[in-house]
């Protein structure tokens, strides 16, 4: 309580956190406007069908359940993000962006306006294939979801959708730069919360059907137990590099001498690389209405390959897996620079004991990086991918040769899971636990930074008034 009021005695911290929570509050209010020309009552006899679809329930819960009610912010922050991932790897590959990636404050707003011209071209696509959808679900299903089909529809639904995306990614930026926290991540948390009542009562539904028992709550209980407890651990750990500064005479006065360190964390990425794999395997599902809308064009080929992307087919698990252990090392190499730290720590006569300064400190200090990133990245894969084998099972049958012998042979709770309607599972909880961890801790530093006690202990720093 004494936190809480340290928060509200500082008038730009406590501006920052009203604006946060009046922009997240308006970003739940549109999500109960409904685009025009949808039938509503046929649009929810559809979201009960495609609820089985585990990746549609994945899109659906990254966008606040918006997906699925068909609201302007259906689309949510996904088109911004896969903006931010193709920018990101074209920095790498491009001599012209890896300049303005260079260039400081200017060159990152011209990178910032690359990737809002690319949100808004992913969503008119997203949203041209939502449409194209929509009226194929409804005339194949035999209800109309579509009132009047047609291109008026779908050029309303592009103008709708790609609208409430560019206000999606205008809220995500202003609470980044006039709130608390990182705006697009704080999003998807108040999207995933929001779905928290829908989800016990689904749970507390199956349970007095008898469709669960009390050991499977129980498991299911302990296992989102374990699940933050590693998070929050994991989260907190940090390899901690010695550094040295050698003293130096600056007019009369001795500087340096002292022992100091540089904390490299085990998780540099946080929940990024869980968020980048995502959305990329997110994308083909969305695509599926636009290259082969209803089976039209007969592509077997395609529709299988797009059919083994699914959320719980070895493909897909294959790739989610393959996608966050890349995800982690790249986004670690592009927030975090070696041979910056090292240069900086050369400048002002600092040292690793033992190793000699310049490159030999980067390479050091990048070696060192990439094993505790190894470590990192296979943390995000468990802690991803293990919940939800647990929860729907591990499809066998699709592995070429043995996929039916294996589904034979192996019990069905492996096969098939438990069975259990509850969307929280390892990518959410980690999104929830990471975002509200990052957020606290920008919230303790700018108490620590005013003389004020804040939420860790532990971690309290004296000041010089204290």
């Amino acid at each position: 309580m004494d936190s809480l009021r340290n928060i509200f005695a500082i008038p730009e911290l406590r501006n920052r956190l009203l604006f946060t929570f009046g922009l997240l509050g308006a970003y739940r209010v549109g999500g109960h406007v409904t685009i025009p020309g949808i039938n509503i009552e046929a649009l929810q006899e559809l979201a009960n069908q495609v609820a089985s679809s585990n990746l549609f329930g994945l899109y659906d819960m990254f966008s606040g359940y918006n997906l699925s009610q068909m609201t302007v912010f259906a689309l949510g922050v996904m088109p911004y993000i896969s903006a931010s991932i193709i920018l990101q790897l074209l920095t790498v590959v491009s001599p012209y962006l890896e300049r303005l990636s260079k260039e400081g404050e200017l060159g990152r707003r011209k990178i910032t306006q690359y990737t809002r011209y690319g949100t808004i071209i992913l969503s008119v696509v997203q949203a041209l294939g939502i449409a194209v959808f929509l009226e194929n679900a409804g005339q194949a299903g035999g209800f109309a979801i579509v009132e009047s089909p047609g291109w008026g529809f779908r050029f309303l639904t592009v103008l709708t959708l790609t609208t409430g995306s560019v206000l999606v990614m205008w809220l995500g930026e202003q609470i980044t730069e006039r709130g608390i926290g990182n705006g697009m991540s704080l999003l998807i948390y108040a999207g995933i919360v929001s779905g928290l009542p829908r989800a016990v009562l689904s749970t507390l539904t199956q349970m007095e059907t008898g469709e669960l028992g009390p050991l499977v709550i129980l498991v299911l209980l302990a296992l989102m137990v374990v699940i933050v407890g590693a998070v929050v651990f994991v989260e907190r750990g940090q390899r901690r590099v010695t550094v040295q500064y050698a003293r130096r005479m600056v007019g009369r006065k001795m500087y340096g001498g002292a022992s100091t360190h540089i904390p490299l964390k085990v998780n540099t990425g946080g929940v990024m690389p869980v968020i980048f794999a995502s959305s990329i395997l997110a994308f083909p599902q969305t695509m599926k209405p636009i290259v082969d809308p209803g089976g039209m064009f007969e592509n077997a080929w395609l529709s299988a390959a797009i059919g083994q992307l699914a959320m719980g087919f070895p493909l897909y698990n294959l790739l989610y897996v393959t996608l966050i252990l890349f995800f982690a090392y790249f986004y670690t190499a592009i927030i975090f620079k070696p041979d910056d730290v090292a240069e900086n720590m050369r400048k002002y006569g600092g040292f690793v004991p033992g190793i000699r300064p310049g490159k030999r400190t980067a390479e050091h200090i990048d070696a060192i990086l990439a094993r505790i990133t190894l470590a990192g990245a296979v943390y995000l894969a468990l802690i991803a991918l293990l919940p939800e084998i647990l929860m729907m099972g591990f499809r066998v049958e699709p592995i070429p040769f043995i996929g039916p012998w294996l589904d034979s042979v192996l019990p069905q709770f492996i096969t098939q899971g438990l069975n259990v309607q509850f969307y929280f599972g390892g990518t959410s909880l980690l999104i929830i636990v990471g975002v509200a961890m990052d957020t606290v801790q920008q919230v303790e530093s700018q108490l620590i930074m005013r003389h004020y006690d804040g939420f860790m202990k532990k971690t309290r720093v004296r000041s010089r008034r204290a």
